[in-house]
């Protein structure tokens, strides 16, 4: 694909029992962006995440990678542009070691033995888990995990990094080497999250989903400045905006 935008128009999905997934969804994320998808549970971020590499298609509208819509017939090549690191590493990670995790991708693409081995320990020195090679991922901690899992999405080399909530269950020195990893990233990011201080730091631009819809799309920090659209969405200010509850100071404007 020569194109790496990804573009929703109109796009809707419900689930088997009449809830709406996504409703009338449209936007446009260019290469390069980094975009914070946030809302309430339930808002619809995880549906729309799936529909980004075909795990789920829309019921009415469309949504494309660069010139091509997500269909069955160009599946593959979808999902060699788009990498998804999924919520639960629980639900990627199912290999008896970690090497043998992040090789999977690169051997289904058809890469050979010797090339899919070296794209996997590239990609565990990237986010700096080597040492975890060997070890088998049911006795990885939350953030060994975590690691793993975006180590098995960068050794297939995508050009967009789809992420679901992935600061979550992570302590806070696990949560700010993740945070520093995603900025050395050129990929074009599109991260659900509910950590929207997390969503501050590494999105200039955030899409708002309130019951399935988008409530509003744009800068993240004039986003998250307006108290009225934060409030009616189910939000709370990221806490680097709130004022200090011992002493009462306001963050700067």
């Amino acid at each position: 694909m020569s194109h790496h935008i990804t573009e929703a128009a109109n796009a809707s999905y419900s689930y088997p029992d009449g809830t709406v997934g996504i409703k009338n969804i449209s936007f446009k994320i260019t290469h390069g962006e980094s975009v914070a998808l946030v809302g309430a549970n339930g808002a619809g971020k995880s549906t729309l995440l799936l529909h980004l590499n075909g795990y789920l298609s829309p019921a009415k509208g469309e949504i494309k990678i660069g010139d091509f819509p997500i269909t069955s017939k160009n599946l593959k090549d979808v999902r060699k542009t788009v990498g998804m690191v999924f919520q639960y590493p629980d639900d990627q990670l199912f290999m008896p070691t970690v090497l043998e995790d992040v090789a999977f991708g690169p051997l289904n693409l058809g890469l050979s033995d010797e090339q899919a081995l070296k794209k996997a320990i590239d990609a565990l020195k990237i986010v700096g888990a080597e040492h975890l090679s060997d070890r088998p991922p049911y006795k990885l901690s939350g953030g060994e995990k975590r690691s793993a899992a975006i180590a098995a999405v960068l050794a297939m080399s995508p050009n967009i990094l789809v992420m679901d909530e992935p600061a979550s269950n992570l302590d806070p020195g696990s949560r700010r080497r993740l945070i520093n990893l995603l900025k050395t990233f050129k990929h074009t990011k599109i991260i659900a999250t509910h950590d929207l201080d997390m969503a501050l730091e590494l999105c200039e631009r955030t899409i708002i989903l309130c019951k399935g819809e988008i409530k509003a799309d744009g800068e993240t920090v004039k986003l998250f400045k307006d108290d009225n659209l934060i409030n009616q969405s189910g939000l709370e200010k990221p806490l680097s905006m709130q004022g200090c509850p011992i002493c009462g100071k306001k963050p700067c404007p």
